[in-house]
């Protein structure tokens, strides 16, 4: 039996594998959102690749099979998706009907259902309440000023986080400060994820006096692990466009602190060269195999902070601090 064969047959079976569990879960949806035929496709003209060069070197063995298997699998997600977008066009003139049924009594109080589930009151405007309940172990974004504009939310739909995401940032928060934040804000959440982005504020502290500085740093680290022990942390530079020394100095007390509480560093200074693009891709294309990852932090603070980077501010690259 050939070595190379074998373990190219077992490279397929491998990648296959996901295939007819994909299949399955979109029978089961009924519905073909969520679903790229492109996609499918591509993964099919690969198969057909790989089986044409099969044939014109003449390589007929039991790997060709495993491509004609792999192909006629795939095949069957095309399928399902015709038969779901089948079902979802069926489900959209079912609700027509049902919506031209209803009087204007009855529209109108679905309007008021509607706004009461999706909109604020007067009250939560004012008191700053959200209508929503988060959930528990989720993942956090903890920083300033500029982290509380960030739009995690629509951020985490657009590069189908598979997790609950937050952002309990906080304007002009300090480090002293942070501690009775979190304690506040976020330990009943216990969450499992947390992205920190603490220190714009400060920079006389540090200046001043750095073990207070690392102190009030780490105390908060001991308070997360406290509430759970397991929870993964990410911690952010402060940028530093301007190569300043004392940031610089800043920038690599956190850093230490990231590695003796064996945290995730992350440096802005690199945000201009991320590529979140990359990151969807590869995100579009584990949700199409079926699969559930749990997202590295790095992925999610890069995806975070290259959008603010780009797209919050004109000057950002001045401005991205915590």
């Amino acid at each position: 039996m050939n070595l190379a064969h074998l373990l190219e047959a077992g490279m397929l079976v491998c990648f296959g594998f996901s295939w007819p569990l994909n299949v399955v879960k979109a029978y089961r949806a009924k519905t073909a959102r969520g679903t790229s035929l492109a996609f499918i496709i591509l993964i099919i003209t690969g198969y057909i690749a790989g089986i044409s060069a099969k044939i014109i070197n003449n390589q007929f063995n039991y790997v060709l099979c495993v491509y004609f298997l792999n192909l006629a699998i795939v095949s069957a997600n095309v399928f399902v998706y015709i038969r779901n977008k089948r079902l979802d066009k069926k489900s959209s003139g079912s609700k027509n009907i049902k919506i031209k049924k209803l009087d204007i009594k009855d529209i109108e109080r679905a309007k008021e259902e509607i706004k009461l589930n999706y909109t604020n009151s007067l009250d939560e405007l004012i008191n700053g309440e959200k209508s929503f309940v988060e959930n528990k172990n989720a993942v956090i974004l903890f920083g300033g000023s500029l982290d509380k504009n960030i739009p995690v939310a629509d951020l985490s739909r657009e590069y189908n986080f598979n997790f609950d995401i937050y952002n309990k940032s906080c304007e002009n928060i300090t480090l002293p400060a942070a501690l009775e934040y979190f304690k506040e804000n976020i330990a009943k959440m216990i969450p499992e994820g947390i992205i920190i982005h603490l220190g714009e504020n400060d920079i006389s502290l540090f200046q001043n006096d750095s073990a207070a500085f690392d102190n009030y740093y780490l105390t908060l680290l001991d308070e997360i692990k406290a509430v759970n022990k397991d929870c993964r942390i990410a911690l952010i530079s402060i940028n530093n466009p301007a190569g300043n020394k004392n940031l610089a100095l800043m920038n690599a007390h956190i850093n230490a602190i990231a590695q003796t509480e064996k945290a995730v560093f992350i440096n802005l200074e690199n945000a201009k060269l991320w590529n979140p693009e990359a990151t969807k891709a590869a995100n579009e294309f584990a949700y199409a195999m079926g699969l559930k990852i749990r997202k590295p932090l790095r992925d999610v603070a890069e995806i975070f902070y290259s959008y603010a980077f780009h797209s919050m501010n004109v000057n950002a690259k001045e401005t991205l601090v915590g």
